[in-house]
Protein backbone atom coordinates (compact mmCIF):
# COMPACT_ATOMS: atom_id res chain seq x y z
CA UNK A 1 0.00 0.00 0.00
CA UNK A 2 1.45 3.26 -0.96
CA UNK A 3 1.79 5.67 1.46
CA UNK A 4 -1.42 8.40 2.07
CA UNK A 5 -0.88 12.00 0.62
CA UNK A 6 -3.72 14.09 0.95
CA UNK A 7 -2.13 16.75 -1.05
CA UNK A 8 -1.35 14.35 -4.35
CA UNK A 9 -5.23 13.10 -3.66
CA UNK A 10 -6.77 15.96 -3.86
CA UNK A 11 -4.77 17.30 -6.43
CA UNK A 12 -5.76 14.53 -8.45
CA UNK A 13 -10.06 15.09 -8.15
CA UNK A 14 -9.29 19.04 -8.99
CA UNK A 15 -7.18 17.88 -12.21
CA UNK A 16 -10.25 15.10 -13.39
CA UNK A 17 -12.47 18.18 -12.90
CA UNK A 18 -10.61 20.38 -15.28
CA UNK A 19 -9.53 17.99 -17.71
CA UNK A 20 -13.08 16.75 -18.16
CA UNK A 21 -14.25 20.74 -18.33
CA UNK A 22 -11.76 21.50 -21.32
CA UNK A 23 -12.54 17.88 -23.13
CA UNK A 24 -16.07 19.10 -23.45
CA UNK A 25 -14.87 22.01 -25.76
CA UNK A 26 -13.39 19.37 -28.18
CA UNK A 27 -14.76 19.79 -31.49
CA UNK A 28 -17.56 22.40 -31.35
CA UNK A 29 -17.96 24.86 -33.21
CA UNK A 30 -17.47 28.78 -31.90
CA UNK A 31 -21.43 29.63 -31.41
CA UNK A 32 -21.87 25.87 -30.41
CA UNK A 33 -19.30 26.48 -27.27
CA UNK A 34 -20.97 29.87 -26.68
CA UNK A 35 -24.88 29.21 -27.09
CA UNK A 36 -27.17 29.58 -23.51
CA UNK A 37 -28.80 26.41 -23.23
CA UNK A 38 -30.26 26.70 -20.32
CA UNK A 39 -32.71 29.73 -19.07
CA UNK A 40 -29.75 31.46 -17.01
CA UNK A 41 -27.61 31.37 -20.01
CA UNK A 42 -25.22 28.31 -19.40
CA UNK A 43 -22.53 27.77 -21.90
CA UNK A 44 -19.23 25.66 -21.53
CA UNK A 45 -16.90 28.09 -22.65
CA UNK A 46 -18.03 30.35 -20.32
CA UNK A 47 -18.16 27.61 -17.53
CA UNK A 48 -14.39 27.13 -18.41
CA UNK A 49 -13.71 31.00 -17.83
CA UNK A 50 -15.77 30.90 -14.51
CA UNK A 51 -13.83 28.04 -12.95
CA UNK A 52 -10.63 29.28 -14.17
CA UNK A 53 -11.41 33.29 -12.15
CA UNK A 54 -12.33 30.86 -9.24
CA UNK A 55 -8.62 29.10 -9.23
CA UNK A 56 -6.90 32.17 -9.90
CA UNK A 57 -8.88 33.99 -7.19
CA UNK A 58 -8.96 31.16 -4.19
CA UNK A 59 -5.60 30.47 -5.16
CA UNK A 60 -3.61 33.54 -5.57
CA UNK A 61 -6.06 36.23 -3.86
CA UNK A 62 -6.99 34.34 -0.79
CA UNK A 63 -2.81 33.23 -0.01
CA UNK A 64 -1.58 36.48 -0.94
CA UNK A 65 -0.37 35.40 -4.44
CA UNK A 66 -2.58 37.46 -7.24
CA UNK A 67 -2.04 36.31 -10.67
CA UNK A 68 -2.63 39.98 -12.16
CA UNK A 69 0.16 42.28 -11.47
CA UNK A 70 -2.03 45.31 -12.99
CA UNK A 71 -5.12 45.50 -14.16
CA UNK A 72 -7.21 42.77 -13.88
CA UNK A 73 -9.85 42.14 -16.68
CA UNK A 74 -13.30 43.72 -16.58
CA UNK A 75 -15.30 40.58 -15.68
CA UNK A 76 -12.94 39.98 -12.55
CA UNK A 77 -14.10 40.33 -8.78
CA UNK A 78 -12.46 43.22 -7.87
CA UNK A 79 -13.21 45.31 -10.46
CA UNK A 80 -16.90 46.86 -11.23
CA UNK A 81 -17.74 44.21 -12.88
CA UNK A 82 -21.19 43.49 -14.79
CA UNK A 83 -23.22 40.62 -12.62
CA UNK A 84 -22.78 37.19 -13.93
CA UNK A 85 -19.92 38.53 -16.66
CA UNK A 86 -17.96 35.50 -15.85
CA UNK A 87 -20.36 33.21 -16.93
CA UNK A 88 -19.54 34.30 -20.20
CA UNK A 89 -16.85 34.60 -23.31
CA UNK A 90 -17.15 38.06 -25.41
CA UNK A 91 -17.02 37.86 -28.69
CA UNK A 92 -13.27 39.48 -28.54
CA UNK A 93 -12.48 36.38 -26.11
CA UNK A 94 -11.03 33.20 -27.93
CA UNK A 95 -11.65 29.79 -27.07
CA UNK A 96 -8.04 30.19 -27.03
CA UNK A 97 -7.97 33.08 -24.51
CA UNK A 98 -10.22 31.18 -22.18
CA UNK A 99 -8.61 27.59 -22.34
CA UNK A 100 -4.97 29.17 -22.25
CA UNK A 101 -6.63 31.37 -19.27
CA UNK A 102 -7.39 28.29 -17.56
CA UNK A 103 -4.21 26.44 -17.86
CA UNK A 104 -2.15 29.18 -16.75
CA UNK A 105 -4.83 29.42 -13.33
CA UNK A 106 -3.67 25.69 -13.16
CA UNK A 107 -0.37 26.58 -13.11
CA UNK A 108 -0.62 29.09 -10.34
CA UNK A 109 -2.58 26.73 -8.37
CA UNK A 110 -0.22 24.54 -8.65
CA UNK A 111 2.20 26.25 -7.29
CA UNK A 112 -0.04 27.46 -4.04
CA UNK A 113 -0.93 24.02 -3.44
CA UNK A 114 2.80 22.61 -3.65
CA UNK A 115 4.53 25.72 -1.59
CA UNK A 116 2.16 25.44 0.98
CA UNK A 117 1.01 23.09 3.46
CA UNK A 118 -2.63 22.00 3.80
CA UNK A 119 -2.79 24.13 6.98
CA UNK A 120 -1.39 27.24 5.65
CA UNK A 121 -3.61 30.40 6.40
CA UNK A 122 -5.51 32.19 3.81
CA UNK A 123 -8.16 35.05 3.79
CA UNK A 124 -10.93 35.05 1.07
CA UNK A 125 -10.92 38.86 -0.11
CA UNK A 126 -14.62 38.88 -0.97
CA UNK A 127 -16.11 36.64 2.42
CA UNK A 128 -17.41 38.36 4.86
CA UNK A 129 -14.96 39.59 7.78
CA UNK A 130 -16.24 36.57 10.26
CA UNK A 131 -15.49 33.64 7.57
CA UNK A 132 -12.77 34.63 6.06
CA UNK A 133 -10.05 33.19 7.61
CA UNK A 134 -9.56 29.54 5.90
CA UNK A 135 -6.75 26.75 5.30
CA UNK A 136 -5.43 25.39 2.35
CA UNK A 137 -7.41 22.20 2.61
CA UNK A 138 -10.62 24.01 2.92
CA UNK A 139 -9.83 25.91 -0.36
CA UNK A 140 -8.47 22.47 -2.24
CA UNK A 141 -12.23 21.09 -1.26
CA UNK A 142 -14.29 24.26 -2.08
CA UNK A 143 -12.95 24.28 -5.55
CA UNK A 144 -12.77 20.40 -6.38
CA UNK A 145 -16.33 20.92 -5.35
CA UNK A 146 -16.93 23.88 -7.87
CA UNK A 147 -15.10 22.37 -10.30
CA UNK A 148 -16.92 19.00 -10.30
CA UNK A 149 -20.13 20.77 -10.09
CA UNK A 150 -19.28 22.89 -13.37
CA UNK A 151 -18.05 19.73 -15.28
CA UNK A 152 -21.54 17.91 -14.29
CA UNK A 153 -23.12 21.47 -15.81
CA UNK A 154 -20.80 20.41 -19.07
CA UNK A 155 -21.78 17.22 -18.99
CA UNK A 156 -25.31 17.92 -19.71
CA UNK A 157 -24.55 21.18 -21.94
CA UNK A 158 -22.75 18.71 -23.80
CA UNK A 159 -25.23 16.34 -24.67
CA UNK A 160 -27.87 18.67 -25.31
CA UNK A 161 -25.38 20.26 -28.20
CA UNK A 162 -24.61 17.13 -30.03
CA UNK A 163 -25.31 13.53 -27.85
CA UNK A 164 -22.00 13.50 -26.69
CA UNK A 165 -21.40 11.96 -23.89
CA UNK A 166 -18.55 10.48 -21.11
CA UNK A 167 -16.85 11.89 -18.03
CA UNK A 168 -13.48 11.99 -18.98
CA UNK A 169 -11.87 11.59 -22.34
CA UNK A 170 -12.05 7.37 -23.18
CA UNK A 171 -14.30 7.23 -20.03
CA UNK A 172 -17.82 7.66 -20.80
CA UNK A 173 -18.79 5.40 -17.57
CA UNK A 174 -22.05 4.65 -18.92
CA UNK A 175 -23.76 1.29 -19.54
CA UNK A 176 -23.57 -0.16 -23.01
CA UNK A 177 -26.20 0.79 -25.68
CA UNK A 178 -26.44 1.76 -29.09
CA UNK A 179 -28.80 4.57 -30.23
CA UNK A 180 -31.44 2.56 -30.27
CA UNK A 181 -31.22 1.55 -26.78
CA UNK A 182 -31.08 4.88 -25.58
CA UNK A 183 -34.23 6.00 -26.99
CA UNK A 184 -36.06 3.02 -25.66
CA UNK A 185 -34.43 3.32 -22.05
CA UNK A 186 -35.74 7.52 -22.89
CA UNK A 187 -39.18 6.53 -23.74
CA UNK A 188 -39.54 4.24 -21.16
CA UNK A 189 -38.53 6.82 -18.35
CA UNK A 190 -40.73 9.39 -19.83
CA UNK A 191 -43.79 6.78 -19.93
CA UNK A 192 -42.67 6.12 -15.92
CA UNK A 193 -42.43 9.91 -15.29
CA UNK A 194 -45.80 10.36 -17.03
CA UNK A 195 -47.83 7.48 -15.14
CA UNK A 196 -46.28 8.46 -11.26
CA UNK A 197 -47.32 11.78 -12.13
CA UNK A 198 -51.08 11.02 -13.15
CA UNK A 199 -51.02 8.66 -9.69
Amino acid sequence: MNQPNPKADLLRYLQEGRDALVWKLDGLSDYDMRRPLTPTGTNLLGLVKHVAGVELGYFGDTFGRPFFDEEPPPWWYTGDSEPNSDMWATADESREDIVGLYHQAWEHSNSTIAKLPLDAIGHVPWWPEERREVTLRHILVRVISDTQRHAGHADIVREIIDGSVGHLNGKDNLPPGDQAWWENHRRRLERVAREAGNG
